[in-house]
């Protein structure tokens, strides 16, 4: 009997273990797929917010570029007008070219000719000759003394060297004053809104790539591969044809470069699709690791579980059996405390105890549940609630997922209410924008995903405290702007206007710019390394003004911007806006060596006590009153007049 339960036995544990790995492989293999799916679509998703934020900076860099030409081709035309002298002497132009920032300033007769310039050989240039320049004869053709052009980048006339034009028209005479600026900020910001740009910007394992395509001519756009830590260039492009990436919006393997069959994942984007990808290898590798530990755990938990059960068929078979299963019984009914106490015959003590060894071990299944996920490095922990028992059934490791004692586990393992009260009371504090995800005390953040049943439920708690901490950061990397720290624009704008409504009804606000004064030539002369660090002291002063009263913010380049809030009067306002150019007063840079230099700065800013405000308006006065300052006297600050 013995040998007959031992073999079928060891037949039917092993079958079940068999079936079990393969059904736990397919599960896990479906599960991976999923998400690995929903990390490459969250990805892409990233990677499209990136590219519209981009896209919304160069917008608005060209907006405020394109503002900032025209006044200076005004003041151009101011300072010739007041003194036309200045255009008979080049050194004169030349002292205009630099304090304008400008690369070109030219003058238009009545005709169309160029009759002084900045550059010699542009003088008696027609403007009727080419397309380029006949754009600005539309001011001598419709003469208005306010009428001005402003040109995109292009070739210009004379030498095709890409260069951005802005014509006004000359008050008093008709003609035009005319300034040309090399359009650099706007090709660097363009340079940032690359597929291949962007693809570098974001972090990738090995075997995995990103790559678009375009849909309308089914070209590569850009591509991004890591291997051995290294980028390299080399693909083939028919695999990343849109005929061969059909059907994978959902996720689906496609047989890729090199003949590698990988999993990819792609989302439409306007007429781009962009997708991800990762090899079949490198995706089931955990999964076939897990399987074969799994697989090792289970023959050995198999042949102690065999050698056991022999053992009980050996001593146990004998009367009584009625009684050994009316206690049975009520063991399956949930009342675990049941001990089976046969007496008055040596084998019926020893199934007694076997048995009663058994219900031990099933108390205790948690424990050897444990140790296995334990083992496979899953902070992963499960339990079951259930209203008919007297305990609940938890893994060891939910103790620390939760953070709880060992006295307050053992409270709640004999007291089930009031772990359902725990599990409710961590369940009232979710994550906003995260299925299933709470706070569990300070910076820990778990996922619990509950099976409810018809006496209780049944509960699998993981710790997702590295993916949340990553989400906040990326959200923080997307608001700041990355050299300094400060608030990018768009996010700045936002948070002015919750700063607004959050203001006093009686108290006011500003808006106020910020351009620092010889920039360029801190640049040109002592390197973008020390041009940063100016940018990063002049912020770190900015980090110093009082955040309940303050919101920063790098426009671009050398312009920032700041709000000013709930202020009780504009003499206090401007009290702390003194207090602010005082301080950068006393602050030095080392340039080099033998030099350093104090941070100075130009502003302006307007006041607002409204109940309603538009930013925008604001913030356009403030960049008027900015250029006023800058005109007046470099180096302090301005109010908006009208």
């Amino acid at each position: 009997m013995q040998k007959i339960f031992r073999k079928y036995a060891v037949i039917i544990i092993t079958s079940a273990i068999l079936t079990s790995l393969l059904i736990n492989f397919f599960i896990s293999a479906y599960t991976l797929e999923k998400q690995q799916y929903a990390i490459f679509n969250s990805k892409i998703d990233q990677m499209i917010n990136t590219m519209e934020n981009n896209q919304l900076d160069i917008e608005s860099i060209n907006r405020n570029l394109d503002e900032d030409y025209l006044t200076r081709a005004r003041a151009a035309e101011y300072v010739i007008r007041l003194d036309e002298r200045i255009l008979e002497s080049r050194s004169q132009m030349l002292r205009l070219v630099n304090l304008l920032n400008v690369d070109e300033i030219h003058v238009i007769d009545e005709n169309g000719l160029i009759v002084y310039s900045t550059i010699p050989q542009y003088v008696n240039l027609d403007f009727h000759n080419a397309d380029q320049t006949k754009e600005f004869l539309w001011i001598i053709d419709n003469y208005s003394p306010e009428a001005y052009v402003i040109q995109e980048a292009q070739p210009n006339a004379a030498e095709g060297k890409i260069m951005k034009y802005v014509g006004v028209a000359r008050k008093g005479q008709k003609g035009i004053v005319q300034i040309g600026m090399e359009p650099k900020r706007q090709f660097e910001a363009q340079g940032k809104n690359t597929y291949d740009y962007i693809f570098s910007i974001f972090p990738t394992e090995q075997g995995e790539e990103f790559f678009a395509v375009d849909c309308k001519t089914d070209q590569l756009l850009g591509h991004s591969i890591k291997e051995n830590n290294q980028k390299y260039n080399t693909r083939d492009d028919s695999c990343h044809s849109i005929s061969n990436l059909t059907g994978c919006e959902q996720g689906a393997f496609k047989v890729m470069e090199n003949n590698t069959v990988k999993y990819v994942v792609t989302k439409q984007y306007g007429d781009v699709l962009i997708g991800a990808s990762l090899t079949k290898e490198k995706l089931y590798e955990r999964v076939w690791w897990n399987a074969l530990t799994t697989l090792l755990y289970m023959l050995v938990i198999e042949i102690i579980t065999i050698i056991l059960l022999n053992y009980l068929v050996k001593v146990k078979v004998t009367d009584g059996i009625h009684r050994i299963l009316s206690s049975l019984s009520e063991i399956t009914d949930g009342n675990l405390d049941t001990k089976v106490e046969v007496v008055g015959n040596p084998e019926f003590e020893e199934l007694s105890n076997g048995i009663n060894t058994m219900v031990k071990s099933i108390v205790k299944a948690s424990d050897r549940i444990s140790k296995i996920i334990e083992m496979s490095d899953i902070p992963l922990a499960a339990f079951e609630y259930r209203s008919d028992m007297k305990h609940i059934f938890v893994t060891s490791g939910l103790k620390d997922l939760l953070n709880l004692t060992d006295y307050e586990i053992e409270v709640y393992y004999n007291n089930p209410e009031l772990f359902r009260q725990e599990i409710q009371m961590i369940m009232e504090r979710p994550i906003e924008g995260e299925k299933d995800v709470f706070q569990n005390g300070g910076q820990n953040y778990i996922r619990i995903h509950l099976a409810i049943e018809p006496t209780g439920y049944l509960g699998v708690v993981t710790d997702v405290t590295k993916d949340i901490v990553d989400k906040k950061k990326m959200r923080y990397d997307n608001d700041h702007d990355q050299l300094t720290g400060l608030l990018r624009y768009k996010r700045f704008q936002n948070k002015s206007l919750e700063a607004f409504d959050r203001q006093k009804s009686d108290n006011i606000c500003a808006c106020v710019m910020m351009d620092l004064d010889a920039f360029k030539g801190i640049n040109d002369t002592y390197g973008h390394d020390i041009g940063d660090e100016y940018l990063q002291h002049f912020a770190n002063a900015m980090k110093e003004l009082p955040p309940e009263h303050c919101v920063t913010s790098r426009r671009s380049g050398d312009e920032f911007c700041m709000f000013l809030y709930d202020y009780n009067d504009k003499k206090e306002l401007v009290g702390q806006l003194q207090c602010f150019w005082t301080m950068l007063s006393e602050r030095e840079i080392e340039l080099s060596n033998q030099q350093r230099c104090r941070i100075s700065a130009s502003g302006g800013f307007v006041c607002a006590d409204t109940a309603e405000i538009d930013l925008n308006t604001m913030l356009s006065q403030a960049d008027e009153a900015l250029y006023m300052a800058k005109r007046k006297h470099k180096g302090h600050f301005e109010e908006y007049s009208k």
